[in-house]
């Protein structure tokens, strides 16, 4: 989720991040009274698992009194969609003004993951005590907030009247753009493209965030310099104007407005200098430049479905060389894949309920081959409840199938694609679809396959395709659209890259997060993406 910006003569100077930070807000309702003469004095202490031990991040200031305590403290978190982060809220009575956590007496606690508080943008869950009982009547809610000004602001600039500087010619003017830095210099934000020959340039609208122009403060004073370009880098300084955004939001399309270009030199010089020219805002535009996580804090639920291959080339399932034989640790390389994805998405779903198929399979009672179908053996609600739903549901249906081919993804393809389409007919964020194939080689039906992405990229769906053991998989590299844009066998071009592709053997020996990381590291860019060219802003949404 990090944005690099090249810096290049006209755009942002230097290089943007997108950081997500989350703010997480506390309350207790009911905690449980451990104060003999009066109410506890609760404080909330936020944990994180870090390699399977719980680090303590930061504690609220204690509430005096009060068995309902609204903590003013907020938790700042940073946020990685890619990861699950496990977190957990413990509240205490303050009896002494120890710092040690055994000192105080313990009024319960709740753990989930950071994933499940954006999801659901508020939650209230009951307290419970070590022994996993209730806390009494205690309760926590906790609410999340994007600390992330989203703003941008759209600029439409033009001169009128500026000084000439060339002998032979006219001017070749572009502005710059300063905000007061930290150390009190003026620091450079923005630079336009050069208008040539003209002493009435007009330059292109341009857009930046508002955070990058004035730090997100509408009053803050930034300064306009006017340049003549010179192609030796000397270039003439023409004139140049304080202003701030509030004051370029007057700008309207029918009333734009005029500021004074001023050099400071001739100002001192001549009696009756005027300006050296006049900087025209035709229209000063903010508006918000959504995240993948407005999208989530929005309300858009990401709908997730697994497609596993079962053709001949896998393997007898019974036999250890098999990519389906299940080892006695009761995991293999589908399993793996389908956890390290599944235990990621399960938290962006409300209902947690996944439709799980299979392809190039006979199944019984006529061992007609499938390209298509529940892997529960229910056509009518191949829904699974939860990851563990889908690993249950695959292990019973592999001693009741008979491996066959071809390999055909289209159908699997489409199939999630009609229920991506029906998304659309609603006008908000509300549905994007997430397809996990698992395969473990060559695509027999490539053309239609091409064909069924290209269609898809068109829709709320991305494609996530795990290659296991250790075929060819130069046809998988092919759909992944990162090299370059992926054609249908007409030559229709996808819309965007929708496909992401990762050999599992890239990840054998490497910890179960890091196979999570590389196949979610481009879904939240393809989730914003999508809904951006459909100009659709999240479901619940401030003005700018």
């Amino acid at each position: 989720m990090a944005y690099t910006g090249t810096p290049s003569p006209e755009g942002p100077i230097g290089s943007q991040y997108c950081v997500c930070k989350v703010e997480l807000s506390v309350c207790g309702q009911n905690l449980l009274d451990r104060d003999v003469t009066s109410k506890s004095d609760p404080f909330c202490v936020l944990f994180m698992e870090v390699n399977g031990k719980w680090v303590e991040l930061d504690r609220t200031e204690t509430a005096v009194n009060n068995l309902n305590p609204a903590f003013s403290k907020k938790f700042i978190v940073d946020y990685h969609f890619e990861e699950v982060q496990k977190l957990k809220f413990a509240l205490f009575d303050q009896d002494k003004s120890s710092t040690q956590l055994y000192e105080h007496d313990f009024l319960g606690e709740f753990s989930c993951t950071l994933g499940t508080i954006v999801s659901s943008k508020k939650i209230t869950r009951t307290l419970l005590l070590g022994n996993g009982k209730p806390a009494g009547k205690g309760m926590i809610t906790i609410a999340a907030q994007e600390l992330s000004d989203n703003r941008v602001i759209t600029l439409s600039m033009a001169g009128r009247k500026l000084d000439k500087k060339d002998l032979f010619g006219k001017s070749d003017p572009f502005l710059e753009f300063y905000k007061p830095g930290d150390d009190g210099k003026w620091m450079l934000v923005h630079r336009t493209e050069v208008i040539k020959y003209t002493l009435d340039p007009v330059w292109k609208p341009f857009t930046v965030p508002l955070v990058s122009l004035c730090d997100g403060d509408m009053e803050k004073l930034i300064k306009v310099m006017c340049y003549d370009y010179d192609s030796d880098g000397g270039h003439d300084f023409i004139g140049e104007f304080q202003t701030s955004v509030a004051r370029m939001c007057e700008a309207q399309d029918a009333f734009p407005l005029e500021l004074e270009c001023i050099n400071p030199k001739k100002q001192k010089k001549k009696k009756n200098y005027k300006n050296s020219g006049i900087i025209i805002v035709k229209s000063c535009k903010i508006t918000r430049d959504f995240s993948f996580l407005d999208y989530i804090l929005g309300g858009c639920q990401l709908m997730f479905t697994v497609g596993i291959d079962f053709t001949a080339s896998n393997g007898n399932p019974r036999d250890p060389s098999s990519l389906h034989y299940i080892n006695p640790m009761g995991t293999n390389e589908y399993l793996s894949a389908i956890w390290a994805v599944g235990q990621i998405i399960q938290d962006y779903d409300s209902d947690k309920m996944f439709p799980a198929l299979g392809f190039g399979a006979q199944l019984p009672p006529d061992w007609k081959v499938s390209h298509e179908f529940a892997i529960n053996f229910n056509p009518t609600n191949p829904f699974c409840s939860g990851v563990e739903g889908i690993v249950q549901a695959y292990s019973a249906c592999l001693p009741h199938i008979r491996f066959y081919g071809p390999t055909n993804f289209s159908p699997i393809v489409n199939h999630v694609a009609r229920f991506a389409a029906q998304a659309t007919q609603q006008e908000a964020a509300s549905q994007y679809f997430i397809l996990l194939i698992i395969t473990d080689g060559v695509i027999s039906d490539m053309d239609e396959t091409r064909h069924a992405v290209v269609q898809a990229s068109k829709l709320p769906m991305s494609i996530i395709i795990v290659g296991v053991g250790n075929a060819d998989f130069a046809a998988m590299e092919f759909l992944d659209g990162d090299s370059r844009v992926l054609r249908s066998h007409t030559g229709e071009e996808a819309v965007r890259d929708i496909v992401q592709f990762v050999p599992f053997r890239d990840f054998r020996n490497a910890p179960k997060e890091t196979l999570a990381k590389a196949v979610l590291a481009e879904l939240p860019q393809q989730v914003v993406q999508y809904f951006k060219h459909q100009n659709l802003p999240p479901i619940n949404t401030e003005p700018a």
